[in-house]
């Protein structure tokens, strides 16, 4: 049967036909692929992920910050008990920033990400109210525990200004990305929509981290 099949005009025709369509077959591979890449998909991936790295580092170094809080606001109460207000006042705001549930898709919410930026903008006011207070107590200022504390939030502050910074010209390449032609066919295709980046009154305020020396 094998044997009529092979000598089998029709059957050597189909063969054939199969054979002389593979070539045809990864030609149309490599051109799906070409076109691909041509149309910005590629880069769409890699600046994607880009972004996501930034945003990562940003919530690590925010988390950072929010570690250290506890034990600044149990130091400085050892010296200034009734500075109940302010000192509430850090640890409230501590309390709403950490209950944010932050996740790669927060990116893809303006509205989700405004309030991450509010939270975090409301703490750090906070805690500079707070620290602004312990400029009252020169015993706190020579605590030793305060002064390093004192020196790890400032280097958290300086890694949060560079998270934030990387974050933004990240953002910004894809974003570009997304909005110039023929790439931005691609993005609505693709639903690469552009995504959210840190806002401020004063641009200076991202490349000054907040002074908490004393």
């Amino acid at each position: 049967m094998r044997a009529f099949l092979s000598s089998s005009p029709t059957f050597a025709s189909s063969r054939s036909s199969l054979s002389s369509l593979r070539p045809l077959r990864w030609l149309l591979l490599a051109w799906l692929a070409s076109l691909l890449s041509a149309c910005g998909y590629n880069d769409f991936q890699a600046k994607d992920e880009a972004v996501k790295a930034a945003w990562g580092e940003v919530v690590n170094q925010y988390q950072r910050r929010a570690d250290l809080i506890p034990n600044l606001v149990n130091t400085v109460k050892g010296y200034a008990s009734h500075e109940r207000e302010t000192l509430e006042a850090v640890t409230k705001a501590r309390a709403t920033a950490t209950s944010i549930q932050v996740t790669p898709e927060t990116l893809n919410d303006p509205q989700a990400f405004q309030r991450f930026q509010q939270a975090q903008g409301e703490l750090s006011g906070a805690l500079s109210r707070l620290l602004a207070v312990a400029e009252n107590y020169p015993q706190l200022k020579a605590d030793a525990a305060f002064r390093d504390l004192q020196s790890q939030l400032e280097g958290t502050e300086n890694r949060i200004t560079v998270a934030r910074q990387r974050y933004i010209a990240a953002v910004r390449d894809y974003n570009v990305l997304a909005r110039s032609f023929p790439t931005n066919l691609t993005a609505m295709i693709f639903n690469y929509e552009v995504k959210p980046s840190f806002t401020v009154e004063n641009e200076k305020a991202i490349s000054t981290p907040p002074a908490v020396k004393f």
